[in-house]
């Protein structure tokens, strides 16, 4: 009986060591670009909900994350989240698109799958004004 109790606890022990949540610790990266209707918003701030398919809302203190976004060259409309374990995320950007002087904003849900562990995820983030 012993022996079958110290298995049992030993599954235990084992599922919730081996579970890795979403969130920072892992090897995969998010590379982003905020779009208006294909033109890029430099300098949006993007928001980053780890555990979420859906969006949370416009609340940028329900998010776990943040990162501003370039404004110029290569870097323009673009960053990055490292660190990341697999699962579910929402994104959620801010900007404004001077040609229409205008806020802009929305989101996606992302995921990274194990496949995607060890690399790279690159993804739109589309926006709309109010």
């Amino acid at each position: 009986m012993k022996n079958v109790l110290a298995a049992i606890f030993l599954v235990i022990i084992f599922s919730f060591t081996s579970c890795v949540k979403e969130g920072t610790g892992g090897n995969a990266k998010i590379a982003l670009w905020v779009k208006h209707h294909d033109k890029l918003i430099p300098g949006a701030t993007v928001y980053i909900k780890y555990s979420a398919k859906e969006f949370p809302g416009d609340d940028v203190s329900l998010y776990d994350d943040s990162e501003v976004c370039g404004t110029t060259g290569e870097e323009e409309a673009h960053t990055h989240f490292h660190d990341l374990n697999r699962g579910d995320y929402y994104l959620y950007a801010v900007g404004y698109d001077s040609a229409i002087a205008q806020t802009v904003k929305g989101g996606i849900p992302v995921e990274i799958k194990k496949a995607d562990e060890d690399g790279e995820t690159d993804v739109d983030v589309p926006v709309t004004e109010d």
